[in-house]
């Protein structure tokens, strides 16, 4: 073989092997939603909201059935899940305040590595669509935290038509406003723009963050997904459940189109909840509490992976997992060193889920909010709520009493003191919030009426 040939086989060689190299990162999709609750899908127990792709794909993988997020309610939970941190970390404990005009000091500060950040660096395109809701002010829209597309709005929540209510509550793409006329019912509009960034010719895998707004409020629903929930007898559950319905046909889209472009066998597709369902029409059952309590129905969410080429169907994980381990797990199948992320503080699942790894991927977890108004610590079985709600430190083994019925704080003065301690030292590496939100006094006032229901119950004699 002569000089020339050699070289020119070498360098086609040199060409290919990072192609191929780059073929073999998966594509990764994020599918959160908002406010739903654990049994609200057909996976963990639901009867009465049809979920039928949903529970297609969690038996397609692994079902967590211990999987907890970082933070009770919406933006500081997905502050923890999108840096893999815990988000008192960086002060971010509280929602953004509604009630006035946020300037750039208020949410995730651009000094914070993200996981689209971490992925652009092995190669990846990126994509944030639907609810943002880490920083109100255009400098910390997803375009500037490391994605490459947005379309969707900044604020907490908003009506599904898409009908603007100012900057924070109007649907834009890539900053600018997307027309009226081009909206219809936001659970779709979201996924037509997810299937668009899906299908579009590129050499490169792609990360996507599709943040449902579904099914916070407000209770919106086309006629479509109220007929698929019509034998719901409860006005406001039949509302909910067909916008969660909604999510579900929109996942079941999305997993056809990754399947008619023969990409679905190597994407990691992840659902999961951004935190226990909501005070209203939610169902959080088995589990104690909702939304914004650190209960578990608070902080225990339905939680999936999927990734066919990789991951044997059918399983169920039954260890402690938390939201901040996406970070790490993606950055490590995308081929990336976790090491060089020091900063993290999840961990991979994927020797748990793929090679068997038999130890626990936490032996501590903790939550905080409102800079330590409530929190709480779980290590092993027992875990310790120092609750403002109910004004006392409590104490469940989780082992024994998974549905917290039960306050054993009297028996275990050794297991709280240990859990105190524990937290103290983790929370010395927090910092004070950088703003507030409305949480403690709502906390104080749902907590009032909740007695004050339960004591007109009782009747005049108090019998």
């Amino acid at each position: 073989m002569n000089t020339k040939l050699i070289f020119t086989l070498a360098m086609g060689l040199m060409t290919t092997l990072p192609s191929m190299a780059q073929e073999k990162k998966p594509n990764i999709i994020v599918v959160l939603t908002d406010d739903q609750g654990w049994a609200d899908v057909g996976f963990n127990g639901a009867t009465d909201i049809p979920t039928p792709n949903l529970d297609k794909l969690a038996s397609q993988g692994v079902i967590f059935d211990n999987a907890y997020v970082s933070h009770p309610y919406c933006s500081p939970s997905r502050a923890g899940l999108l840096t893999g941190r815990y988000q008192a970390r960086f002060g971010h404990d509280c929602n953004m305040p509604y009630k006035s005009e946020n300037d750039a000091t208020v949410g995730t500060p651009l000094s914070e590595k993200m996981i689209p950040e971490a992925l652009k660096e092995q190669g990846y395109r990126t994509s944030a669509i639907g609810k943002w809701h880490l920083g109100d002010h255009p400098s910390l829209h997803p375009i500037h935290q490391g994605f490459d597309h947005w379309f969707g709005f900044a604020g907490g929540g908003m009506n599904y038509w898409g009908i603007p209510d100012g900057p924070i509550k109007t649907i834009v793409r890539n900053g600018k406003p997307v027309p009226q006329n081009e909206l219809r019912y936001l659970t779709d509009d979201f996924t037509d723009e997810a299937i668009d960034f899906i299908t579009k010719k590129d050499d490169k895998p792609f990360f996507m963050y599709l943040a449902y707004n579904a099914p916070h409020a407000p209770d919106q629903a086309t006629k479509q997904y109220l007929e698929h929930t019509k034998h719901i007898e409860y006005g406001g559950r039949s509302i909910y459940a067909a916008m969660v319905n909604a999510v579900d046909s929109n996942v079941g889209r999305i997993d056809s189109t990754l399947t008619a472009n023969g990409m679905k066998e190597n994407t990691i597709l992840v659902f999961l909840s951004d935190n226990g369902g909501r005070v209203e029409h939610a169902d959080n059952r088995p589990y104690r509490g909702h939304k914004g309590m650190l209960f578990e129905g608070g902080i225990k969410v339905p939680f999936f992976i999927t990734w066919p080429e990789k991951l044997k169907a059918g399983q169920h994980y039954e260890k402690p997992i938390s939201s901040l381990d996406l970070f790490p797990t993606f950055l490590q199948a995308a081929g990336g060193n976790i090491k060089d992320e020091s900063q993290l503080d999840g961990t991979t699942l994927l020797p748990y889920i793929l090679d068997g790894k038999t130890d626990t991927p936490h032996e501590q977890l903790f939550w905080r909010s409102v800079g330590g108004f409530e929190y709480a610590v779980r290590i092993g079985d027992f875990k310790l709520y120092k609750s403002a709600y109910k004004q006392k430190t409590l104490l469940f083994n989780l082992k024994n009493d998974p549905w917290e019925r039960t306050d054993v704080a009297d028996k275990h003065p050794d297991v709280i003191a240990q859990l105190e301690k524990a937290y103290t030292a983790w929370d010395s590496k927090n910092l004070v919030p950088g703003w507030f939100d409305p949480h403690s006094e709502n906390v104080l006032k749902e907590e009032k009426a909740f007695e004050s229901m339960r004591k007109k119950a009782e009747g005049p004699t108090g019998k």
